[in-house]
């Protein structure tokens, strides 16, 4: 049974998981003033972070429509292929709804489904999905793996500033004002669609030491069966510093690195930290 797997750029995911031939990624559109860019075709992340940081306006993000969905999914489906589709968070983005709508006017053999995470997050049901497609499981099988995996799935993350969570209305105004001031950095879990604030970091020194903390505490300081991701934006060098902590502290079934793409950027700004888990 020929299977393609298909993700919104709302799921960042690693190289070698974009690169598989069965998987295909459909822009989100970034819209920067009266310019319009599809996620990561007609922009690069590096050319982003640049205009991220030197815009005066925060950018904007649109979901990707109907009409994208119905193109890809006719497309396959003429080709002989059963469809999964793993999108973020319906709480998040109407993306879901419009690869539902493409789906209901497509085939029955199209299965969608709601990460309800964003980000990495959802990255790791994409990376799940490829481990199942790879053992040649069938749709139904993958969807419940996938179901399975639901309570196992964590994201955690720290953005080098609250500017751009200020700026849109992710954290109340007085609250970023104080954080930045006093270099506190907020260590945010995303739960059931909404980013919860779960920690605190004074300045950058600290960060990586304590995301590797507290997901170690979130899974009873046993990660051996589990797959890890982490991701940065264009600060290679905090990066670094996560990297060399989470090799000398943690012992995964998995490890693989990405960046945080630009609808997720758009939000927490271009220097960004996070690491996530699932079964």
């Amino acid at each position: 049974m020929k299977i393609k797997l298909i993700c919104d750029s709302l799921c960042d995911i690693p190289k070698e998981i974009e690169s598989k031939e069965y998987v295909e990624v459909v822009p989100l559109t970034v819209i920067f003033g009266n310019k319009e860019y599809k996620d990561n075709i007609d922009i690069t992340n590096e050319e982003y972070y640049e205009m991220l940081r030197t815009s005066e306006t925060l950018p904007k993000t649109s979901q990707v429509t109907y009409i994208q969905f119905k193109e890809v999914f006719d497309k396959y489906i003429e080709q002989g292929y059963h469809i999964i589709c793993i999108t973020g968070a319906a709480k998040s983005s109407g993306t879901f709804q419009s690869a539902t709508l493409a789906k209901n006017d497509t085939s029955e053999n199209i299965h969608v489904f709601d990460t309800v995470n964003l980000s990495l997050g959802s990255g790791q049901y994409v990376i799940k999905a490829c481990e199942l497609i790879e053992q040649n499981l069938n749709p139904e099988e993958v969807i419940k793996g996938l179901e399975d995996i639901k309570d196992s799935v964590r994201l955690l993350f720290v953005p080098g500033t609250l500017d751009y969570l200020k700026k849109s209305g992710r954290v109340p105004v007085a609250a970023a004002i104080i954080g930045n001031m006093l270099s506190i950095k907020p260590i945010f879990f995303f739960d059931d669609a909404e980013a919860k604030l779960i920690g605190k970091v004074r300045g950058s020194k600290h960060i990586a030491s304590k995301l590797v903390d507290t997901i170690l505490e979130m899974n009873d300081n046993n990660l051996e069966n589990k797959i890890i991701t982490i991701g940065y934006g264009d600060n290679y060098s905090d990066f670094e510093k996560l990297k060399e902590e989470v090799n000398k502290r943690i012992k995964a079934r998995r490890i693989l690195f990405t960046r945080g793409g630009s609808c997720i950027c758009s939000h927490t700004g271009p220097e960004i930290l996070a690491i996530s888990c699932s079964d």
